[in-house]
């Protein structure tokens, strides 16, 4: 099963994340979020990051997680290439994320992203599937 496909859309770019159940999603989009900031093949899992969430609904969830894990990447720099999801109940979720630091003497960064949009935000919870436009 591929893990997301990016999705045309005006000047900004989207992807549509696909899972064995929705968590696998959730971790996918975010996989795809970071594979459009950067190419992620010399990214190592040096460090860690907790990431625990708990929001109204699915879709407010999926916004909120992936818009936190863009504010872990313009603050501390961290590019993020695993998620683990260990908790998640369609309204919350506890993960732990891998990566490293950004460092330009290795890392190729690709498109800048500024957040994540509701705009054709869903959750499609039959399917296993999420999708998200970014605003870039």
């Amino acid at each position: 099963m591929k893990r997301f496909e990016l999705i045309e859309h005006t000047a900004d770019m989207g992807l549509v994340a696909y899972g064995h159940d929705l968590a696998e999603a959730f971790a996918n989009a975010a996989y795809g979020l970071f594979s459009i900031i950067a190419d992620l093949n010399r990214v190592r899992q040096n460090e860690s990051r907790k990431v625990e969430l708990k929001e109204e609904d699915a879709e407010t969830l999926l916004f909120e997680w992936l818009n936190y894990l863009l504010y872990v990447f313009d603050v501390e720099m961290l590019l993020l290439k695993r998620f683990d999801i260990e908790r998640f109940d369609g309204v919350g979720l506890k993960a732990t994320c891998y990566g490293e630091k950004y460092d330009p003497s290795r890392h190729r960064l690709k498109t800048g992203v500024k957040s994540a949009t509701y705009h054709m935000l869903k959750v499609d919870r039959e399917q296993n599937q999420v999708q998200v436009i970014f605003d870039v």
